[in-house]
This record gives structure tokens, sequence and C-alpha cells, in this order.
């Protein structure tokens, strides 16, 4: 769906007061189910209003008052209060929203006027904005279809884009030209507008000849300085990656949000968005297309209620029954959890031992600090895998997308620095900029897979330098100046330059990545096809096997879990636990990066830097190492184990190509299937 003209609002409706003259007393009058009284609704929301409570504290009388009193004029209520309170209003209100919502809001206006203290503050309350929240029944976009039409909907998605804010009217004044005649028009919520009448109501008027004038036609014009006004918004909203079937485009809808729910969300927010499926006629589309599309309607959410999820990692998956978090905890205090995990990983692929138990590191991820001085410390782990072809890496980065609570996942000669990051697109129809999130932004509080990571251009790689390291994406375009979040972790493949690694020649010349992008990957792994006559064999076998069993499933190891428990696993060790390093740990840790500094400076330097970065990488992979077991420390066997993690990753590749002697560790981690 195009965004031409969502930031003008100039739509048309049906709903003006000449239309709805012939629709009374007509057939399709007859076919609507008779309302109950306006009155006995307001009444029964004013009864919720004032009785709801909950251990003896009433929460929207005092909501409401509170807010009333510092002139933010909105409620928010929690549609399973309501149900609770009274069911047949609350099915009521979700099959025809539309009708109920105003009187929602009358009953608002109603108690806030008769429970203000001053004379002052009653004349000044305006109309409550009810605001929606905590509603279970989710319906995805795939789902949405003509069954749903006026009925209130909850929708899942990630926001893309985002316009600017607008002036919408409520209420427009207008006069007649002629016979100066005044009168007001409300206007209908959500992307409509009226319709000037086009007959004068008075209709005759007398000149000072004492001859009477007939008004002619189309007389009235609005009065913008007595007219009602209040704010809008047009958002963008895009299925969640994951969720989108391989080989299909996402889809995506507009939302209209008006008064206290504009501005409540920028490009790359995974929101859950309440509120009611209509639709609109796009006449300008009729116009430019050359056909009157008379029966044609385009859907669109009238926004009542946004959740935005603001906790970062995990939140797709936020929500877990009691049942749940006991299999979690006792799993948990298993001895051998770590192992259990680290096998789970791609059990496909045969071999590659540190390389699993990395990337369980990195879908787990570290803590994220706020420190008391307003600077934020990453939690997530970036991990790079060099080396020859054939080594199973994008196999790795198509299971991590997968397993992974948000996952992305792209290919670096596919993929440009606004991609990844975000750009700045001017709208055709209406010549002003938005913006739309790339792949971090996308991505934000999961993973992001970048296969063939050498393909990139070097002024691309360049773009998410600072989503790697301050995860966030600064834009400064076209006078859009704003920062967008993209606190996700990074796992990319890439080759060395010769295709497959050289021993012959040095590090720097295998590796041809600047030492500002190889310093913010946390472990860097150097994966070599080693010519193993009984590893060949092993590998061999694996191989064989796999092919030899067709689309039959694997046989399950018991040593591995199941996919879709890991994932919630993983999610839930994200959004619940957040441990710290021990007294202890921080002491072995210390003095493992002095020795560490200090050998390199003797060898005089290597192709990956060795900084303050790694030490914070070894802090982040302790961290993940508790989380897995949902401890609240790290302890000193846990920064033993991350040391040993970083010691066969990014050391090792740092010091290859110097010492020949002996048999790297990473010459065994050698994959079963091709990049």
């Amino acid at each position: 769906m195009s965004l031409t003209g969502f930031d003008e609002s100039r739509v048309w409706t049906s709903a003006t007061d000449r239309v709805a003259q012939q629709v009374k007393g007509s057939a399709l009058a007859k076919s609507f189910v008779a309302d109950e009284e306006p009155r006995a609704i307001i009444a029964k929301f004013k009864d919720f209003i004032v009785e709801f409570r909950q251990e003896n504290t009433f929460i929207y009388r005092n909501q409401l008052l509170r807010r009333v009193n510092v002139r933010q004029y909105f409620l928010e209520v929690q549609l399973e209060h309501l149900a609770a309170f009274d069911e047949s209003l609350y099915d009521a209100l979700r099959s025809r929203p539309e009708h109920y919502i105003p009187l929602f809001e009358q009953a608002a206006h109603s108690v806030a006027v008769e429970r203000c203290l001053t004379k002052e503050n009653k004349q000044t309350v305006q109309t409550p904005q009810i605001i929606f929240t905590g509603d279970s029944a989710i319906t995805t976009l795939r789902e949405l279809t003509h069954t749903y039409i006026g009925r209130l909907v909850s929708v899942p998605g990630i926001v893309i884009s985002a316009s600017r804010n607008s002036a919408r009217a409520t209420e427009i004044a207008i006069i007649c030209r002629t016979c100066t005649h005044q009168r007001t028009l409300p206007c209908p919520g959500g992307m409509s507008s009226v319709v000037l009448p086009r007959v004068c109501e008075r209709g005759r008027i007398t000149d000072e000849q004492g001859q009477e004038k007939v008004c002619p036609k189309d007389p009235y014009v609005v009065l913008g300085d007595y007219s009602k006004f209040v704010d809008e918004q047009m958002l963008k909203l895009q299925e969640t990656p994951e969720t989108v079937p391989t080989g299909e485009m996402p889809r995506h809808i507009m939302l209209h949000c008006d008064r206290y729910l504009a501005d409540r969300a920028v490009p790359g927010t995974r929101v859950t968005v309440m509120g009611i499926y209509s639709v609109f006629n796009s006449r300008g589309k009729a116009k430019e297309n050359g056909t009157g599309s008379v029966a044609i309607r385009h859907p669109y959410i009238r926004v009542l209620g946004l959740n935005v999820d603001v906790e970062g990692a995990g939140r797709l998956i936020s929500s877990f029954d009691p049942a749940e978090e006991s299999l979690f905890m006792q799993f948990s205090k298993l001895p051998n959890a770590y192992e259990l995990i680290w096998r789970s990983m791609a059990p496909a692929l045969w071999g590659n031992e540190d390389i699993k138990k990395a990337i369980a590191c990195l879908l787990f991820g570290g803590s994220r600090k706020l420190l008391p001085d307003g600077m934020k410390l990453r939690g997530d782990i970036n991990c790079l895998l060099l080396g020859d072809p054939g080594t199973a890496k994008s196999q790795f980065l198509k299971f991590v997308e997968k397993i992974a609570p948000i996952g992305v996942y792209t290919s670096g000669k596919g993929s440009s620095a606004a991609g990844l990051t975000a750009s700045v697109i001017r709208e055709p129809g209406t010549r002003q900029f938005y913006l739309e999130g790339g792949a971090c932004v996308l991505a934000d509080g999961g993973v992001v897979c970048i296969d063939e990571f050498d393909k990139m251009h070097s002024h691309d790689r360049v773009a998410i330098h600072e989503a790697m390291e301050q995860q966030t994406i600064s834009i400064a375009k076209a006078g859009i100046t704003t920062i967008l979040n993209a606190r996700s972790s990074v796992l990319a493949a890439a080759n060395p330059v010769f295709g497959s690694y050289d021993d012959s020649h040095s590090p720097f010349e295998n590796i041809e990545f600047q030492s500002t992008i190889l310093s913010r990957f946390d472990m860097i792994f150097l994966v070599k096809d080693a010519k193993n006559e009984d590893q060949d064999r092993r590998v061999a076998g694996h191989v064989i096997g796999l092919h030899l069993s067709g689309s039959q499933p694997l046989p399950k190891d018991a040593s591995a879990v199941d996919p879709q428990f890991l994932k919630r696993y993983i999610a839930f060790c994200r959004a619940r636990c957040a441990p710290r390093l021990s007294k202890d740990a921080g002491e072995t840790l210390q003095q493992h990066y002095v020795e560490l500094r200090s050998s390199m400076l003797s060898q005089g330097g290597s192709a990956v830097p060795i900084t303050v970065r790694q030490l914070e990488a070894i802090i982040r992979i302790s961290e993940s190492l508790a989380k897995m077991s949902l401890s609240p420390s790290a302890t000193p066997e846990h920064v033993r184990e991350a040391i040993r993690l970083f010691t066969v990753s990014t050391v090792e590749a740092a010091a290859s190509g110097k010492e020949n002697q002996g048999e790297p560790a990473t010459r065994s981690l050698a994959g079963s299937r091709g990049c």
C-alpha cells in the first residue's frame, strides 16, 4: 500500500446529514439491530468508572480526577476490567466500538464535571479520550479480513514510518458568504472529513430594496479560527520479520492516531495496536488511475490504544504462565544446563563446539547497564565467523535467525548502509520526508544476521559502527534530526581476502577489515577447513547420514533441547535475569586482561587489537553464561569459561599466522555444510 497522501487526511466519508436522511427509513436502516437507549449505556459506563475497584481502590475514578487536575484529558482502561464488571457491555463495545466509544467518552466527561472541586475546573473540562490497554485477543495482520470491519481488534507489529503531526478538526464552523448564516458541523473520527452543505439553510435573504435573493449553491466557507482541532499522526505498521512466511512480502497497514496517542511511537518501535478496523475510499488514487472505484475501500486501523514494548530484549514473548515459569526454573537448576543449551545450537551441524557455545552466549546476551551519569553500556554480544568456504557459516546464521526471539537475516552484497540502518524517503504525493527503519532498527532487541559480510562496500560497513557499539542510529538528513534505537546483536559471516585462509600470509593480509570494525566484535572465529583424515571421515559420515534420511526428521539427540522450548527459555532469561560480576570474578578478570595486554605488546601488535572493548566483551560473555542458569551473579567459573571462549576465538585470530607450531584450537571446528 502506498503512503501517497497519507499525511493530508483529505479523505471523504458518507457520514453526512444528507446521506443519513436518505438512509433513514430505508430498508438498510431496518437491517440495523436496535441499539439500547444511549442514556442507559452512558449510565452503565459511569457506573463502571465510579464503582469499579480493586483492593478498596477506585482505579478509574481516581485516575480520571488525577489527570483532569493536571489537564491531561484521557483515561486508560483495561478491557479485562470492563469484561469483569459487565460482560454484555464489553461484548457490545468490541462488536460496535464506533457507536459505544463516544458514549464512553461522554460518561467520562460527565464524571469529571460532577467531581471537580472548583467551578473554574468544571467549565474548562474537556471530553477525555478513552485509551484501551491489556486486551489478550491478538489478531495478526494476515488474519484481518472483511469480517473484522467495524470491530475492535488488537494487532502486533513494528512501526516502520511515521508522519509529522498535523491538526484535524473535530468541529468546524462555517458561514454563508451571501447571508452570513453560521452553523457548526461535527467531524467524524478517523480518516474522515465532512462534506459542506451545498444549499444554505436560510435559503433566502431580503436586500436593501426589499427584494428577496436566493443564496447560490455551495455558499459555505470554513471559519478556521472558530473551529476545534486535535493532533493527529499517521503511522505505518508492518508485520514483524520473524512472523513473515518464507518467500512472502511482509504486509503492512496504516494507523490513524489522534490526541494523546500521537507521538507515542517512532520507526523501529514494536507495538501492539488496539483499535477499530475501518476502511476508507482514496479518491486521489481513483483519479490518478482514471477509474471510479466506488466499491473499493482501503483498510486502516483507527487507534484506540498503543502499547509500546519498551523493555528491549525478548519483547515478543513477554508473558509466561506459572506452569511455564516453573518448568524454566527447574531447567535452570540442572547441573548440565549449559551443555544442553549449546548442544541444541544447530544440532544438524557436526562439531563446531566452541562456535555453538559462542552462539549460545550471543542469544542470551549480557546485561545492559545505565550508569548514574546517563551513560549506557551495551549488553548484546557481537560475533564474527571468518573462514573457509564450506564450513557451515551460513547455516549457523539461518539457525540463529529462527531460534532468536527477534531475528533478521540479510546478505552483505544485497545490503546498503540505508538498508541496515535507516533511510529518509520523500513521499511523492506530499513532497514531505519520513523515516523508514532498516535491518538493525527492525531487529531492535534481537539479532541481526549478516551473511557475506566481506562483500559489503567499506562505506556501508562504516554505517553500522554506531549501531554495534552505542546501539543507536543517528539521522541528520533533509531537516530530520533524530536517534533510533538499534539494541541488537550482530552475527556476521565472511571469507578471507583470498577466499580461504592462507597460513603463508600474515593475518593483516588475510583479514581485510579495519581494526575499527574488528574491535566491535566480542568474538572472532577463524573457521578453517582442516585436512585431517579421521575428521574428514567423521564429517563425511555425518553428511551422508543426513542425505540418506531425506525428509525424515533427524534422530532425537538426548542431549538436545526442543527448539520451541529453547526459544521461549531464551526470551524468559533475557526478560527476567540481569546478572552482575561478583567480586572474585572481577579480580580474576582484571588479572587476565593485564596479562593479555602485556603478551600482545611483547609480540609487537596484532591484526585484531586488544582494547578495553575486549575486556567488556569478556564481561558480557560471563554475564550471558550466568544468565543461562538464571544466576544473579557471574562467578569465577563463568569468567574462566568466558576467558577460554575469548582465547580460542579473538586471541587466536589475533595471533594466527605468527606461530604455526601445533594445531590451533579452531582447526578442529570444521563444519558439515557449505556457506
